[in-house]
């Protein structure tokens, strides 16, 4: 198979882990609900640059900005797998960049969260380790 095609599988994956990380979080999500922890997140307010923010909103913050990488990825892929049929030259080292992310992304993933983002990131890098070498 081309490079366009593994990249396209790529972006589809990228896609599909994006709209499960999106999903996940359209509640106030916890593995154990709602808990103390969480509650304590929703008191605790502080002031930031004149605004009243909790350490929830920072929490739900910084899930649904990842959400908006990783969509901007899936993105990014499928624009790169037109790009490296006519120009795989310019192509690989942004897909080398995007692979390496993947990986740390796993590493991540597979130290501070759980299996099922660990193994998306894991088929998400062989498809980006295959298109990356059929990328000529």
């Amino acid at each position: 198979m081309a490079a366009r095609l593994w990249l396209r599988i790529s972006a589809l994956i990228a896609t599909l882990f994006a709209l499960g990380h999106t999903l996940g979080s359209r509640k106030d999500w916890s593995p154990q609900g709602d808990n103390p922890v969480l509650q304590q997140m929703r008191d605790v307010h502080f002031n930031v640059m004149g605004v009243s923010r909790s350490y929830f909103d920072f929490y739900m913050a910084f899930g649904y900005s990842l959400s908006v990488f990783m969509f901007m990825q899936a993105i990014l892929l499928w624009q790169l797998s037109g790009l490296v049929v006519t120009d795989a030259a310019r192509t690989r080292p942004m897909l080398a960049v995007i692979t390496a992310a993947a990986v740390l992304m796993g590493i991540i993933s597979w130290l501070l969260l759980f299996p099922v983002p660990a193994y998306f990131s894991l088929v998400l890098i062989a498809c980006l380790v295959v298109a990356l070498l059929k990328a000529r």
